[in-house]
């Protein structure tokens, strides 16, 4: 259960075809339930962020089982990656039968997705990571690492990897200041980085991904990636 929940990615590669796939297979009565049940299974999809989820969450909108179709609402009330399934739900609102197309195509444009997102709080205690001078991107994603950006934890491994005044690589030209980083931590506040410019150059996904796996927060079911975290230059 925790592999299929947190440790598949969401979207439309391979492995989420897959997990997608068997979910599916799981709320439309395909397979029978075993550990995961019909409306877990809908829930699950419901995370999968859009892609190969949407068609069936759009299906389910007219499942004969209300508390089934409502539960599928619900998950497409958070989906926004639909496409032209937007239409499909705007079909069924249209036929003026089905409620449940009707509330999520209310839910998108009352923008519930957004606003029920926690608040941002008005203060927050943070221990800075100061790097001294400008930070450009091949110093947070360095081109001649470029080979593992896809895998954000191995390649967070090479950002600030060479010495500069006030950082101390763990090893000098490979291996960046984890040891600085969990010193840090160990103050009890989650870490900003803070610099004097920030962020010039290219590849800048790959450069916040390394920042934020050392100073975000963990990603529900998105395994190997984090979000949140501060800055400030």
């Amino acid at each position: 259960m925790e592999l299929i929940t947190h440790r598949v990615p969401p979207g439309v590669d391979d492995a989420a075809y897959v997990k997608a796939a068997y979910l599916s297979a799981l709320a439309t009565g395909e397979e029978t339930p075993t550990l995961i049940s019909r409306e877990r299974s809908i829930e699950l999809l419901g995370t999968m962020q859009g892609g190969y989820n949407v068609s069936t969450l759009v299906d389910l909108l007219s499942d004969d089982d209300d508390a089934v179709a409502s539960l599928a609402a619900s998950q497409l009330k958070k989906t926004l990656l639909v496409f032209d399934a937007f239409y499909d739900v705007e079909a069924l609102h249209n036929s003026g039968e089905n409620a449940h197309a009707t509330s999520v195509l209310e839910s998108w444009a009352d923008a519930e997705w957004y606003t029920s997102r926690p608040e941002v709080p008005s203060k927050m205690t943070v221990t800075v990571f100061k790097v001294s001078g400008e930070t450009n991107t091949d110093d947070l994603s360095p081109a001649q690492d470029a080979w593992s950006r896809p895998d954000v934890p191995l390649h967070a491994l090479a950002m600030l990897k060479n010495s500069r005044d006030g950082i101390n690589p763990d090893k000098d030209g490979e291996i960046g200041p984890l040891a600085q980083m969990e010193d840090l931590k160990g103050l009890g506040h989650p870490l900003a980085y803070v610099g004097d410019v920030v962020g010039t150059g290219s590849s800048r996904k790959s450069a916040t991904n390394s920042v934020l796996w050392f100073m975000g927060d963990d990603l529900p079911y998105v395994p190997n990636m984090r979000g949140g975290g501060m800055h400030r230059q």
